[in-house]
């Protein structure tokens, strides 16, 4: 009985093997543009994640830095309410900077909505 197994095993593998070596160049071709289109797109994902990731550090950093300036303004406003002013004015001007800073880098990582692809089978 287990040889009756052995034989339709080698028979089976047998045609698996020349099914194997019938598979078309085009659809080889096809599926090696395929890996590399899809290779490329990681690529672009990478350097994106990459300059926004520099680019959102230097607007939380900007942002933090012109709203402390803003409340130390506001602090001051009742001792010395001309420099508190300006502090205020200051720091409000520097946290939009950074915010606008924060709003590109986010704008660099979403690109839009995913293209859909349509695959020929």
């Amino acid at each position: 009985m287990k040889k009756y197994y052995l034989v339709i095993i080698f028979i089976l593998i047998g045609h698996i093997y020349s099914w194997a070596q019938q598979v078309e160049p085009s659809r080889i071709d096809s599926l090696e543009k395929t890996v590399l289109l899809l290779e490329k797109e990681v690529y672009d994902i990478n350097l994106n994640l990459y300059n926004s990731q520099r680019q959102l550090k230097s607007g939380i950093l900007v942002a933090t830095l012109g709203y402390t300036v803003t409340i130390i303004g506001g602090q001051l406003l009742g001792t010395r309410p001309e420099l508190g002013e300006a502090l205020l004015y200051t720091g409000g001007a520097i946290g939009i900077a950074g915010t606008v800073v924060l709003v590109r880098g986010f704008n660099k990582i979403s690109l839009g909505p995913p293209r859909r692809q349509n695959y020929q089978n």
